[in-house]
């Protein structure tokens, strides 16, 4: 149920064609909510049949004009309405932990370089999102609610990341040498 109220989200940000929206996932949004481009064009048309959202009118029509969308008071009333829902967490499902628990049965034969690997990458996805908040919020921070949520966001991002960092390190520790 998320990603129609990701999409209502980015456009009250910007009203966006499905093309724009596809790339802004992949520099924002995406980052812990991530949807290819036949999700994101589904949903809209999904979003505007229900009246969440509308093409915005072109100012020449041309066929095959890519359509930017816009949301509706509807959509905002919508999006409004879940962001105060109550909603539990979510079990976390991470499939390198599974395969740590398979490998204590049927051997750790190469996990040590997968561990390794996604050490690197979590390492690397840190460091851009380091990268970005040094960016968009350096010193002195905004004061705008916005701006706090947008930075709170982030920093769950940084924390995330530096977990993972964390523990990988220590496992790789504790597994000792190949």
């Amino acid at each position: 149920m998320s990603l129609p109220h990701a999409i209502l989200t980015a456009l009250l940000e910007k009203p966006s064609s499905g093309l724009e929206l596809t790339r802004r996932f992949d520099k924002s949004i995406g980052y812990f909510w991530s949807a290819t481009h036949q999700q994101i064009y589904r949903e809209l048309g999904k979003l505007e049949q229900a009246g969440h959202i509308r093409a915005l009118p072109a100012p020449v029509p041309v066929r095959g004009q890519r359509k930017e969308y816009e949301v509706l008071p509807e959509g905002r009333e919508e999006l409004g309405t879940w962001v105060a829902r109550s909603e539990d967490p979510k079990p976390m499902r991470a499939a390198l932990l599974l395969r740590m628990r398979a490998a204590a049965v049927v051997g750790a034969t190469g996990l040590r370089a997968e561990l390794t690997r996604h050490l690197a990458l979590h390492q690397e996805q840190l460091d851009e999102y380091l990268t970005i908040e040094t960016r968009d919020f350096p010193p002195p921070r905004r004061h705008t609610e916005p701006d706090r949520l947008r930075h709170l966001v982030l920093r769950g991002g940084i924390d995330m990341e530096r977990f993972w960092v964390q523990w990988l390190t220590d496992a790789l520790t504790e597994l000792g040498p190949e």
